[in-house]
């Protein structure tokens, strides 16, 4: 049905009136991008465990909805994808694209170029000259064999066809780097200097496959004088931009936040203008209206929050909603169809091979010209091999001019994708960046602690989320310090989640040269000064070394940054903040949930860190007392020790004696121990398949020797109470209610912080808890008890795990009691009667 396209109105009168709201532009739009969205969005969740990038999801989303697929429901198609609406939708995708390839100008630093040195450079140019060249070859091919292809003009048709093959999509390459965790790398950072380049290259390519494009067959003669006065219009333009809007832009930024902030967002709209008039003036040219946006964003300097503020205004609506509209419209140009017979499947068999031959080949030749090593040089050809939305916009653009027919269109889009899809495994599967030798380290304090050579150092890994867990971890590490001749190396990890939003691919790009992820701009250079600051005072009496870095990851992958700089460091114990913040409005107290993914990353370095782990949960820790050093030994913190046996809770017994040895830090240790009778009970944990380590507490499946335990139980308080005598208080409760216990020293108040094992090797006291409820099964039993909102604890926790391969494996178990004496304990378990027996260490 022809449809004359200026009698569509935009929105209907509704349904009560008889109007079908999709046969109306408005309505119609919401509808195809909800499908779109909702399409991509399944897709890449599917794609999330083969770690592939997005814009995977969202090209197999474009060709799915298309005619390869669904749209062969010519229902479908007519009714929702109408051919009337492929100008709104195209409309509305441009215009996302517009500001998405301003983004792509505004991740690309020029000065960043001028740093990487030839090597990069030589390596750009062979991995855009050897493609182009086979990609000219392959053009002569499908020029004699795919009907209607001759009757383009033979000069664009060869050039569009060498960009096609010869293109590196900067953006989707950052973000497989980020992914794999090789941006800090020295293949990482050749292979982004070395796509930046080809990023430039590639767009001038193109801008010159523009000009030299007729319109296809029937478009009339144009003098080769129109296309030479295109191109020097198109260098006018980009010598303008650098010369007079580039220290426009550079004043623009440094007035934007030290004027009123009425005025900030006026130089926010003047700049997104700026983008517009920047696409039109190159469309007027004669240049793709994208080219302008794109010089336009490389204008905007780099550092600072104003570039952040553009970000945030615009990435999240272009990336996350206009952008897919694009390839949506992609895909519904794209017909497999149309590879119709062996001839045209071993075309596209030929594209691709000649695609991955040329760009890895020509790579991996100049890296290894290079004096680069041949592993590292073949994973430079596979990422250099990335091509992505760079290539579907050039091959959409061939098509609108009609350079490219509907099967050549089909065959380039099917190469773009399978060369994209590829490199992350075939990454992944040949090159492991170098974790250097292996260093033995001591991985508890009390393997530290048992040694005497004055050269050893305490060396502690404390994880941030924010400037929230700075000054409870200040007073913490001051708490550890020791006052003697021993030294505390502390290295500050702010953990930043990774996501697809460009200003976090350039957190990752912004790093120091010893490969640890660290960010240049003002907020985050901001906040590690204030970092770095606060420490100052440990850090002049000599006693404390700090050394803040920023881990950028996704959270699926964050644990394994941290477990990583943990073996690298040779750290003894990393310290973790808890995934909920205590907070206090109005006289009431409550837990602020930061983020369930952040416990999912405390549960997994809980589960495979490479040294002891320590979880802090919060209550104003840090807001007692002064943050700062006492020599005069003026008590600023009372730290309680909760000993009820085990690896665990010897391990946290070892961390008090390092804290008794500050003369500002009061601790004492409270022994919890079975009322008489109660020793022959035995508790038999079995693992149980049907349990969730959600909802139920998991606990080591190593072979526990009780007697053993309580050899060593004993021995670890003997040596506490040798060493510390006279400064230490030492408490023994006997309780027949562990929880009321336990309890009753978290709302007492008469501690700032209680220390307690995770018990995941569990005394019979603790076992018996192993069927209670969940809330924070990470935690174990007691720290779970102490860390709960509704139970009325107001002092801070530290829950301490003590390192041990043995009991890396927990599992979720079932009990089964075993008792000489049923009825004493039933008689006595409900009851919350507690004994004390105080003892000051003499």
């Amino acid at each position: 049905m022809v449809v004359n396209i200026t009698s569509i109105k935009t929105s209907s009168d509704g349904a009560w009136q008889g109007d079908n709201p999709l046969d109306f532009a408005f309505p119609l739009l919401i509808v195809q991008t909800i499908l779109i969205l909702v399409v991509n969005r399944f897709l890449a969740f599917l794609l999330k465990p083969l770690r592939q990038p997005k814009v995977i999801a969202e090209i197999v989303g474009g060709i799915v909805l298309g005619p390869s697929a669904l749209g062969r429901n010519k229902y479908y198609l007519h009714r929702i994808f109408p051919e009337w609406s492929t100008p709104i939708l195209e409309s509305a995708a441009s215009f996302g694209l517009l500001f998405f390839l301003f983004l792509v100008g505004l991740e690309l630093d020029l000065t960043s170029l001028r740093r990487s040195g030839r090597r990069s450079f030589g390596i750009a140019i062979a991995g855009i000259s050897v493609p182009f060249i086979c990609g000219i070859g392959v053009a002569f091919l499908l020029r004699e064999t795919v009907t209607g292809a001759d009757k383009v003009g033979f000069g664009q048709f060869l050039v569009f066809m060498g960009v096609a093959l010869s293109i590196t999509a900067f953006p989707v390459l950052a973000r497989i780097l980020a992914e794999l965790r090789l941006m800090t790398t020295s293949v990482g950072e050749t292979a982004m200097a070395a796509a930046a380049f080809n990023d430039v290259a590639a767009w001038i390519l193109q801008a010159l496959a523009v000009a030299l494009a007729e319109n296809g067959e029937g478009s009339g003669y144009k003098s080769p004088l129109v296309s030479i006065w295109v191109l020097l219009s198109g260098f006018g333009f980009v010598v303008f931009m650098m010369v007079v809007i580039r220290p426009a832009m550079k004043w623009v930024a440094r007035r934007c936040f030290s004027e009123h902030v009425a005025v900030a967002e006026a130089y926010i709209c003047l700049t997104l203008a700026g983008v517009m008039v920047s696409g039109f003036m190159t469309d007027l040219i004669g240049i793709h209206s994208i080219f302008g946006a794109f010089v336009f964003g490389l204008t905007i300097p780099k550092d600072g929050e104003f570039t952040e503020r553009l970000m945030e205004r615009i990435e999240d609506f272009v990336s996350g909603l206009l952008l897919p509209l694009y390839f949506a419209s992609s895909g519904l140009k794209t017909d497999v169809a149309k590879i119709i017979g062996a001839k045209s499947w071993g075309l596209l068999g030929l594209v691709i091979s000649t695609a991955c031959t040329g760009k890895i080949l020509g790579t991996f030749a100049m890296a290894v010209m290079c004096m680069i090593p041949v592993r590292e040089s073949l994973t430079l050809g596979l990422l250099m091999n990335t091509k992505g939305l760079v290539e579907l916009i050039v091959l959409n653009i061939g098509k609108e001019k009609k350079v490219l027919n509907d099967e050549i269109f089909a065959i380039l889009v099917l190469m773009a994708l399978f060369t994209t899809f590829i490199t992350t495994p075939t990454v992944m599967a040949i090159y492991n960046p170098a974790r250097g030798d292996s260093i033995p380290i001591r991985r508890k304090l009390r393997d530290l602690s048992s040694t005497y050579d004055s050269q050893d150092k305490l060396r502690i890994l404390a994880c941030v989320h924010g400037p929230g867990n700075v000054p409870s971890l200040i007073s913490l590490v001051e708490a550890i310090r020791s006052t003697k001749k021993s030294l505390l190396k502390l290295f500050i990890m702010h953990l930043v989640e990774l996501t697809d939003r460009s200003s976090s691919i350039i957190m990752v790009q912004r790093v120091r040269k010893n490969g640890f992820p660290f960010s240049k701009c003002s907020r985050r250079r901001e906040w590690h000064d204030r970092l770095a600051g606060a420490f100052q005072a440990c850090s002049q009496l000599g006693r404390v070394k700090v050394r803040p870095t920023t881990a950028i990851s996704s959270l699926s992958t964050m644990h394994e940054d941290i477990c990583h700089v943990a073996e690298d460091k040779r750290v003894t114990m990393i310290i973790l903040p808890f995934h909920k913040l205590w907070r206090s409005e109005g006289g009431e107290e409550f837990m602020e949930n930061v983020g369930h993914g952040w416990k999912g990353v405390n549960q997994k370095v809980l589960n495979g860190a490479p040294c002891s782990v320590a979880v802090l949960v919060d209550r104003g820790f840090g807001n007692v007392g002064s943050q700062t050093p006492r020599p005069n030994g003026t008590i600023t913190h009372r730290v309680c020790i909760v000993f009820f046996g085990g690896p665990d809770d010897r391990e946290a017994l070892e961390l008090g004696g390092r804290m008794a040895d500050h003369p500002a830090i009061k601790v004492a240790v409270v022994k919890f121990a079975e009322m008489e009778g109660f020793e022959s009970n035995s508790i038999v944990l079995r693992p149980s398949k049907t349990k969730s380590k959600e909802e139920n507490y998991s606990f080591s499946n190593a072979t526990l020797n009780r007697e053993k335990e309580k050899e060593l139980d004993e021995a670890a308080i003997a040596d506490f109470r040798s060493k510390w005598g006279g400064v230490a208080e030492y408490i023994e409760k006997i309780a027949n209610n562990i929880i009321e216990g336990v309890l009753a020293i978290g709302r007492s108040g008469d501690y700032h912080l209680i220390v307690v094992g995770k018990g995941r090797l569990p005394s019979s006291m603790v076992a018996k808890l192993a069927e209670r409820h969940a809330e924070h099964a990470e935690l174990g039993p007691i720290g779970d008890i102490l860390a709960s909102a509704g139970n009325g604890v107001v002092s801070s926790v530290l829950v301490v795990q003590q390192h041990d391969v043995n009991h890396a494996e927990e599992v979720p178990v079932s009990t089964i009691l075993h008792t000489t004496d049923c009825e004493k304990f039933k008689g006595d378990e409900s009851s919350s009667s507690v004994e004390e027996i105080s003892k000051d260490i003499a």
